[in-house]
């Protein structure tokens, strides 16, 4: 059987129904893109589940393009106008990022929304626990994305013009909100760990409230790491970046620890200590440190709001597979998660409640 990095890495020929007008795109590069020189070659990247990607070859040089998926669509999803704001604002602040080159909202150019950015070089580590690397470097790497999202929660959103990007306050509640009527109202394979969910989370809304960046789907398969070295060189998937609450952003990336090895290749239950993987412990002390806070409070809450999120994206996917719309052929492996992760995410829940029982 394949690894998930001979199945995501790479290219492929670009796969039936994400065709696109190649003719189209070369006029709207010419009119847009400095430097630009025809013609292109185009691939697909076979990696991502929402908005399709590829590799655009060309005379001058290699670009990046990532476009809304053509069909119906979920209200308010596959927002590229939004990941090219957000890259576009946050290059030169020492968040990685690819530069950006041009957004085109005009769906006659090449049939959806689209922009155009840099093409980064580099390694992307489809498998969290990295096989086939000493315990140093994998430790390495570990450091490496904590510091990166330490320093995205530091950036000043006003400073770098993304004071209209999203709204400030409120933030998890409004997740809540949004992801369970998306959930709800697309009317499709019914989850009860998710509806319990959405009644309890609204009702135990930690009191607390801090608005930075943040990145919304951060881990290690969304950025590009260096091809020698340890160093991440470009965060990508920024379609769910706004402004919100950075806890949860870095909970959502913790998860991992918690989530089973067969359950989205989950780190519960390795061997730290062998692997050179810092612990879930020490991997939040270690962001407490570089963000200067002594402890974070309601962390459970956050992971139990975190997989519910999860779960409900994954829904998503799924839904979009029974509609014939995911931008992957492995759409529905990863749709088909929502019901374990709710599971999951629901015994968060019933920990809390025995905390507070015992209390």
């Amino acid at each position: 059987m394949p690894t998930r990095t001979e199945l995501f890495s790479g290219t492929e020929n670009v796969r039936d129904g994400y065709e696109f007008d190649v003719a189209g795109l070369e006029r709207f590069m010419a009119e847009n893109v400095a430097g630009f020189a025809g013609p292109v070659s185009v691939r697909q990247f076979k990696g991502g589940q929402s908005n399709p990607t590829y590799r655009i070859d060309t005379s001058a040089g290699s670009y990046t393009l990532r476009r809304k998926p053509p069909g119906k669509l979920l209200p308010s999803a596959h927002a590229v106008d939004r990941e090219y704001t957000v890259i576009s604002a946050l290059h030169g602040t020492g968040v990685p990022v690819p530069e950006t080159y041009a957004l085109c909202e005009d769906e006659a150019v090449i049939g959806t929304p689209f922009y155009v950015m840099e093409f980064v070089e580099g390694r992307v580590f489809w498998e969290p626990r990295l096989p086939g690397m000493e315990p140093a470097e994998r430790g390495a790497v570990y450091d490496a994305m904590n510091a990166v999202i330490a320093r995205l929660h530091a950036v000043d959103f006003e400073d770098v013009g993304l004071s209209e990007f999203g709204r400030p306050g409120g933030f998890v509640g409004r997740q809540i909100r949004r992801w369970s009527r998306q959930y709800l109202e697309s009317g499709e394979e019914p989850i009860e760990e998710l509806n319990r969910l959405c009644e309890w989370l609204p009702e135990n809304l930690p009191d607390r409230d801090e608005t930075t960046v943040v990145h919304g789907d951060y881990r290690i398969d969304n950025m590009i790491f260096h091809a020698t070295e340890p160093r991440v060189v470009a965060v990508l998937d920024w379609e769910l970046s706004t402004l919100g609450d950075p806890i949860g952003d870095f909970a959502y990336h913790v998860m991992q620890w918690r989530l089973p090895q067969h359950v989205f290749r989950g780190l519960r239950g390795i061997d730290f200590d062998a692997l050179g993987i810092p612990t879930e412990e020490r991997y939040v002390a270690a962001y407490c440190e570089r963000t200067g806070r002594d402890e974070i409070p309601h962390w459970d809450y956050y992971m139990a709001y975190c997989m519910f999120r999860l779960s409900a994206i994954l829904h998503g996917i799924l839904v979009r597979v029974r509609r014939r719309t995911a931008a992957s052929a492995h759409g529905a492996e990863m749709g088909g998660l929502a019901r374990p992760i709710a599971e999951l995410a629901w015994e968060q829940v019933e920990t809390i409640e025995g905390r507070g029982r015992e209390i």
